[in-house]
């Protein structure tokens, strides 16, 4: 069978022969080092590796932990152990990058992360964001200010039980504050020892070099998806000079989408190798760089299991052209 023949049988029965090898016990426990032992052979490891700021090398599939909340992004999950399950399962699986923000809740998603994976296997990496305020469910209002995002960060420390953050990154940047002067506070507490690697999001590529020449910056995190690549300068620039492109919004259409033919070809892609949607969207994405992280988001063991297992799905570059 060739690569480009695989399909979502195929996938899933892969994926299922390597959960059987991957030991169950608990993790935030003593079964967390044997889970992290094993991650190298767990699914999500088909996805590849990438290496965020020279020293932290994870799998090249994430997950991002925005939706292990209330509706509108606000307030504790319906099952909340439900949303611990899928937060031990993505490591179990092997995901060793988890992506979530103050925000998220707020406050709900890094105090879940904790809950469920305190003390941390041995190889995860949690990024977190500051930057956003909530007022209510589905609303989010930039704060940039220095003040603000001191106390976000130093906050977020508490919550996820860490003396340092591996990744912290700006949210968006508030028209309010000059860029300049919200990375130059994050700039201060990395020096002080509390972030570890500093990232941005929603950052245009003229904004991603002014950023620079504040802090070093080793990832950015932008919306991107097979319909939208409006951030393809930036995705270019994070190519050139070695920085990881975190996509969020992997499957989702808008008004400003412009490549919806593109998706059309992949939504034909996938009925044609008989796997979901979503599994070939993040297929796409791996597919489309070797920068990319993608770091799908779910509430469910069952779709979590179905995004990681797509980290076995291989588009070819002929098809890869094909779609456009």
């Amino acid at each position: 069978m060739q690569a480009n023949e695989i399909t979502r049988r195929d996938v899933l029965v892969q994926a299922g022969a390597l959960l059987s090898g991957i030991a169950l016990g608990g993790v935030g426990t003593a079964g967390a080092a044997a889970t992290s032992k094993g991650a190298a052979s767990a699914p999500a490891a088909a996805a590849g590796r990438i290496t965020i700021g020279k020293d932290l090398t994870v799998n090249r599939l994430g997950f991002g932990a925005m939706r292990i909340t209330g509706a509108g992004i606000w307030g504790d999950p319906p099952d909340i152990d439900e949303a611990k399950r899928v937060l031990r399962r993505a490591v179990e699986i092997g995901v060793n990058f988890i992506d979530t923000a103050d925000s998220y809740g707020p406050e709900v998603s890094e105090r879940l992360i904790a809950e469920a994976l305190y003390p941390y296997p041995k190889g995860l990496v949690i990024a977190t964001k500051g930057g956003i305020v909530r007022p209510g469910p589905d609303k989010w209002v930039r704060d940039g200010r220095p003040e603000h995002l001191r106390e976000a960060c130093e906050a977020s420390l508490r919550r996820l039980r860490v003396e340092r953050i591996d990744l912290y990154q700006l949210h968006a940047i508030d028209s309010a504050v000059p860029l300049e002067d919200s990375l130059g506070e994050i700039a201060k507490l990395q020096k002080e020892g509390k972030i570890r690697h500093v990232g941005v999001s929603n950052f245009d590529v003229d904004e991603l070099a002014r950023g620079r020449k504040v802090v070093e910056i080793v990832s950015v995190q932008n919306r991107y998806n097979v319909s939208d690549r409006s951030s393809d300068p930036v995705l270019a620039a994070c190519e050139r000079d070695g920085l990881a492109f975190i996509p969020w919004s992997p499957l989702s259409q808008s008004p400003r989408d412009s490549h919806a033919g593109s998706r059309a070809a992949l939504e034909q892609w996938a009925a044609g190798h008989k796997v979901s949607f979503p599994q070939a969207a993040i297929a796409w994405l791996l597919a489309r760089s070797p920068a990319m992280l993608p770091i799908p988001g779910t509430s469910k063991v069952e779709h979590l299991e179905e995004n990681v297992a797509a980290a076995a799905l291989k588009i070819t570059p002929e098809e890869m052209r094909a779609i456009g």
